[in-house]
């Protein structure tokens, strides 16, 4: 008997623990909500939305936090209510039968098991009355703010903001809403709307002034940002202003804002912050091909040089590691100056070292160019340049072959994809023209290369892609023997016909193959999505190669097909593994396999 005594105080103990503790113990809540002839969605988006349905979810387990968002849910509901065009709705909230409004949080109950949430949605209500005044010319409300259609709050807040912005975009920086009236009429289910706004006086741009921690020089960040002083004011400026500051890819942060006041004047000021993004960025990248091996690519970019905002951008390959040619490479560095010009202008220099090493041809080529970039579009560019280009070749024509050239690259660049990594919707082009001018008695002539590629979705969202692309590549003037093989075309490879050796067919001379002053590739891909990681792809390229300047029925061709799988590293775009088997032609070599860093095209 003496030995069941601890246990009995030890019961006891427990016991007033359980009493003590009771009133803030977890409790399993049962919720239930309901809205007798609201839309199913609507229903579905008050569950989503009440914190009381929610309340395990949101780590809610005591009875003053359960009562807490009982309260709240009321407002809640009602302008979920508002938002769907319902203004005569009834809520009741009942916790364990008892309403929650009339509960006080001085009497908080020990325990509450169930929640019961009861709306009466009510009509549904229209607009009688939807006016907004007065209104810049060629404003546009939203269609759904308008007399007889559905009345919601979210119509009556983008109609305020649409005249807001008519009156900005027309020049009145400080437009806003100077009333508002909003009557329900119940007995007609019927919702009055008047918003009246106040578009202030017009303004002009003033000056920008520049605050923040940057070391580039203020000169340069008026050059580069063009801001329109003097010009009547438009919110598409100020973006454009930033873009180009953006476009340098010097600062981490860029931030513009108008002033509250404007000046007596009629003026508006702008403060403009900036911070620099770090000086210096390292990247590598890296593709495996059975045949041709290990390509390694590093680049190294240095940011405002010289506190001009330029960028000094340093490129090194080494390519055929492990391969079945000779090891190659190139280092190539570029410099762009940004506050040169204008501000959607940039200078820039360019130079390169390369050698090539192929099955049909070793070449030695050495470059420099000084050119000119302008900018119409965050997603259109054109640029041209001048330079002298020299290259040493051994190649189906013969060995130590010399040739120099004063060339003239222009080239631009449209690109409408949704994802420059990968892509599922739009185009992308890129054209390049180089007249090149032989000297010490090289031939000269014009070389012409497109690359287009369109995408389609099918308005899958993104579960499956249609993916198309189309190479044309043109010399024109020289004989096929008179031009630097660099400047000629060859097909096959990762970047043309996948399933044939790289740079594998070309046009016949003698026992060796040399390039054709044509090229024409096509490429085709169907991806679809097996998770939100992972995609198979199916795919087939082919390529012509001619000796004319044109493609003709009777070129050289070969072709390649194959399958491959795709998963996804966000940012840095999926990682690439595609296999692929000659279809066509007698350059094949057996099965290729092909590894990298974001999609073949």
């Amino acid at each position: 008997m003496q030995r069941s005594r601890p246990r009995g105080i030890l019961g006891c103990w427990l016991l007033g623990t359980l009493t003590a503790l009771a009133p803030t113990a977890l409790f399993a809540l049962e919720t239930t909500l309901t809205a007798p002839g609201a839309p199913k969605e609507l229903v579905e988006r008050l569950k989503e939305t009440s914190s009381v349905t929610t309340a395990e979810a949101r780590g809610l387990d005591t009875p003053l936090e359960i009562l807490s968002a009982a309260l709240s849910d009321y407002r809640t509901i009602v302008q979920i209510m508002y938002d769907e065009g319902y203004f005569a709705p009834v809520v009741s909230i009942k916790l364990d039968g008892q309403e929650a409004a009339t509960i006080s949080s001085l009497t908080v109950p020990a325990q509450i098991n169930r929640a019961t949430i009861t709306v009466d949605p009510g009509p549904p209500y229209n607009f009688g009355t939807a006016v907004v005044q007065p209104l810049a010319p060629e404003t546009e409300l939203p269609a759904d703010f308008a007399t007889g259609k559905r009345a919601t709050t979210g119509a009556i807040q983008q109609a305020a903001s649409a005249g807001v912005q008519g009156w900005r975009d027309a020049g009145h920086a400080k437009a806003d809403v100077a009333d508002q009236k909003v009557i329900a009429r119940h007995a007609q289910a019927r919702l009055d709307a008047q918003i009246d706004l106040d578009p202030g006086r017009r303004l002009t741009f003033g000056k920008m002034f520049i605050h923040g921690d940057t070391d580039v020089r203020t000169r340069s960040i008026e050059k580069i940002a063009g801001f329109p002083t003097g010009e009547v004011y438009s919110p598409q400026q100020i973006q454009k202003v930033g873009t180009r500051l953006r476009r340098t890819g010097t600062f981490s942060v860029v931030s513009i804002q108008e002033r509250d006041t404007p000046n007596p004047d009629g003026t508006l000021d702008f403060d403009a912050t900036f911070e620099d993004l770090p000086k210096r960025r390292l990247t590598f990248g890296v593709e495996l091909a059975s045949r041709d091996g290990l390509d390694v690519t590093a680049t190294w970019t240095h940011r405002n040089v010289f506190k001009r905002a330029e960028r000094l951008r340093f490129e090194a390959a080494i390519r055929n590691i492990g391969g079945a040619e000779d090891i190659d490479g190139r280092i190539g560095l570029r410099l762009d100056q940004p506050d040169r010009l204008g501000p959607d202008d940039n200078t820039f220099w360019s130079a390169l070292l390369e050698r090539r090493n192929t099955e049909n041809y070793n070449v030695s080529v050495a470059s420099l160019a000084y050119g000119a970039r302008r900018t119409f579009s965050d997603r259109l560019y054109a640029e041209a340049a001048v330079g002298f280009s020299v290259s040493n070749a051994d190649d189906a024509y013969g060995d130590g072959r010399k040739f120099r050239y004063f060339i003239v690259p222009f080239r631009s660049e449209w690109d409408e994809r949704d994802s420059k990594v990968s892509a599922t919707r739009g185009f992308y082009l890129d054209s390049q023209a180089m007249p090149f001018v032989g000297v010490s008695g090289t031939k000269s002539g014009l070389r012409l290369f497109f690359d287009g590629r369109a995408y389609t979705d099918l308005r899958t969202s993104g579960r499956l892609v249609l993916a198309g692309r189309i190479q044309l590549g043109s010399v024109i003037g020289p004989p096929a023997d008179g031009v630097t093989p660099d400047f000629l075309f060859f097909s096959g490879g990762a970047g043309t016909v996948r399933g044939q050796p790289y740079e594998s067919l070309g046009i016949p001379v003698g026992t060796g193959v040399a390039g054709g002053k044509s090229f024409l590739g096509f490429s085709g891909e169907v991806r679809g999505k097996v998770s939100e990681k992972l995609s198979l792809v199916g795919f087939y390229d082919y390529g012509m190669v001619d000796t004319s300047s044109f493609v003709t029925a009777d070129a050289e061709f070969h072709s390649g097909a194959g399958i491959g799988v795709r998963y996804d590293l966000g940012g840095f775009g999926p990682l690439r593994f595609d296999l692929a088997y000659p279809v066509q032609g007698d350059t094949g070599d057996g099965l290729q396999f092909y590894l990298g860093i974001g999609q073949a095209f």
